[in-house]
């Protein structure tokens, strides 16, 4: 028999028992869809890191202040003041494999503009900042060498302060307050939406670093910055670099062989190459503990089919006796295994789909279907009532025809 006539046998065979047909798929059913949306949900939080790194910049360090201690009492990272923007300026020059260096000093400080007020991140950089972060303006313009050199009272904001205070207003031009200090609005940056732990990235101010230090928020010494962001030429280079940098910090810090370091070097490639790997585990975790729907549907694949060759017995020795060989009785019921699989693989196709749209719509996790989340586990399905199938096939094909037909 070829192909064709042996699917219509089994396509037939599947109809005359549809109820007991579709509670055999039901394993196969569970197992595609949960499968579909384990995975899902694994893309959609590993595109949500790959996000945050884009948003957040690329091959990334960051160098803060060290940690100080008093009384025995131990500070937080950035709790003693050591780190300079000439620090950033000396590693972007002597180290060939850093591209950028920009310096950082923020605070929280109220905004008012007329009669509104807005609370936000003011943060004192220069234009390497917007550079390194890949954040373009949506109108006006960035700092000037003029602007940096004599600590001007400009000011570029972000989106969200732009619609707190302004509204339907063009802040160019404008004059804000910063702790009482008018500063003239030079430049509107590009939304950039929320990072991946929910901060608003667009509510925000940058000024010059040089009036944020002498101006705004004051230095406990000269060129004083919280951290300086460093940006490498790729990721494997902020490996490579970072004892360079400490060793040349230690040396501007006048630090002696027997002293700790007075700063800490933070490699953001590396944590979130870390946060991306465990993504991967995790989903792939998750997907193979889904397949074990797929496994044990299979299982109950096998067990209805044993459970149809004893029922179809007689039916197997009349087509022995009609000519039908050894291999068209196997093919026949590999076949009906295979329908069986693949039918329950398009309906948990579906599931699948249906459940990522309801992940999605009553939860924070946003899962991303790819093609091949839909392929692999549809496959698998096939293989999976290919290989439950063969024994009830092999055990069918090796009946006796003349016992088969004297069967009651």
């Amino acid at each position: 028999m070829d192909l064709q006539t042996i699917f219509s046998i089994a396509l037939r065979a599947v109809k005359a028992n549809k109820m007991r047909s579709i509670l055999t798929s039901l394993g196969i059913i569970i197992g595609v869809g949960a499968v579909i949306v384990m995975l899902a949900i694994g893309n959609g939080a590993q595109i949500s890191i790959q996000n945050e790194m884009k948003t957040m910049g690329t091959n990334l360090i960051i160098i803060r202040s060290g940690v100080a201690t008093y009384s025995g009492a131990r500070g937080g990272g950035g709790s003693q003041p050591t780190m300079k923007a000439g620090d950033g300026e000396a590693i972007q020059e002597k180290i060939a494999k850093i591209k950028l260096a920009a310096p950082i000093l923020d605070e929280v400080v109220q905004l008012v503009y007329g009669n509104a007020n807005w609370s936000t991140s003011v943060t004192g950089t220069d234009n390497r900042h917007f550079e390194i972060k890949e954040w373009n303006l949506a109108y006006g313009r960035l700092f000037s060498g003029t602007d940096i050199k004599n600590a001007a009272k400009v000011a570029i904001l972000g989106q969200t302060v732009v619609n707190e205070l302004f509204g339907d207003v063009d802040p160019i031009g404008k004059t804000i307050r910063v702790k009482n200090i008018p500063f003239q609005v030079i430049g509107v940056l590009d939304k950039r939406g929320e990072s991946g732990n929910g901060h608003d990235q667009d509510d925000a101010v940058f000024i010059p670093i040089s009036t944020a230090q002498k101006k705004v928020m004051g230095t406990s010494f000269p060129d004083q910055v919280k951290f300086v962001m460093l940006q490498a030429v790729d990721a494997e280079s902020t490996y490579t670099s970072q004892e360079e940098i400490r060793q040349l910090l230690r040396q501007r810090h006048n630090l002696g062989t027997n002293k700790d370091d007075d700063f800490i070097i933070m490699n953001l490639t590396q944590m979130m190459e870390m946060m991306e790997n465990s993504t991967k585990i995790m989903t792939i975790l998750l997907g193979s503990i889904a397949s074990i729907s797929l496994l044990v549907g299979g299982i109950g694949i096998m067990n209805i089919m044993l459970v149809s060759v004893t029922e179809r017995t007689r039916e197997i020795g009349i087509r022995m006796a009609i000519g039908a060989k050894t291999w068209d009785i196997r093919w026949q019921f590999l076949m009906e295994a295979l329908v069986l699989s693949l039918i329950g693989g398009l309906v948990g196709i579906l599931l699948g789909i249906i459940g990522v749209v309801l992940v999605s719509t009553f939860s924070s996790l946003q899962p991303i279907i790819a093609p091949v989340y839909i392929v692999i586990p549809f496959s698998f399905a096939g293989i999976v009532g290919l290989f439950f199938g063969f024994y009830p096939a092999y055990k069918a094909s090796l009946l006796n025809p003349i016992n088969a037909l004297r069967y009651e």
